[in-house]
């Protein structure tokens, strides 16, 4: 079955067909595992990190896709007030390819800089709708700005207490187009020209949602 660039030997399981080394000699502590993850975390791809911490990049997604499970948006603390603001946009990214578009949607409130809701779809009217839909009830009073994309105006426009469409010039969305550059910054798979990018919608929202949780 071939073996290990250190030179051990793999086998197939034939249970689940995956293929492993019996025994594996290295081990990774919490400490260093999450050693690693925040360096992810500062733009570093998988494969950089194999090359820095000698970590195969299969062992440090299963350690992300780990991780996933347990991060969370802190959507209730901490609670909303009654003259908070949401600032609404969407960020371009893709899968596999630029063809394959996805359309990142985030609601952040100005006061906690905090993202309460997002959405992870094409940039049509159901996609907004969605994004609404994760706002959790106690932030649905807020007065909310968005840029001027007409699906803000038909969706928000009906359902939010007081919407705004605005331009860049105004600094009503400055907060959340921050978070976007910090976005790309970080994470060089959310880069518009970038040689990193992600190759299933899984681990897409993997690194997007590990990101939310450690931003916070």
């Amino acid at each position: 079955m071939g073996k290990r660039q250190k030179g051990k030997q793999k086998f197939r399981c034939n249970g689940c067909g995956a293929y492993g080394t019996l025994n594996p000699e290295v081990k990774y502590s919490v400490e260093r595992q999450e050693e690693i993850i925040r360096a992810y975390h500062e733009r570093s791809s998988l494969r950089g990190l194999e090359r820095t911490f000698g970590v195969s990049c299969q062992t440090v997604a299963k350690w992300l896709k780990k991780s996933h499970g347990t991060a969370t948006i802190k959507r209730e603390s901490p609670a909303s007030e009654a003259d908070d603001t949401l600032e609404l946009d969407e960020l371009w990214s893709y899968v596999g390819n630029k063809e394959n578009k996805r359309w990142i949607w985030i609601a952040l409130c100005r006061r906690t800089r905090q993202i309460v809701a997002y959405f992870i779809g094409d940039r049509s009217e159901e996609s907004c709708w969605r994004l609404w839909h994760w706002i959790p009830r106690h932030y649905r009073h807020c007065h909310t700005f968005s840029d001027f994309w007409e699906t803000y105006q038909s969706v928000c426009g009906t359902l939010a207490a007081d919407h705004e469409s605005v331009g860049k010039e105004t600094g009503e969305t400055a907060h959340v187009e921050r978070w976007n550059n910090t976005l790309r910054q970080r994470l060089g798979r959310f880069v518009r020209k970038t040689l990193s990018f992600s190759k299933s919608d899984e681990y897409h929202e993997i690194a997007l949602r590990l990101f939310l949780h450690e931003y916070q």
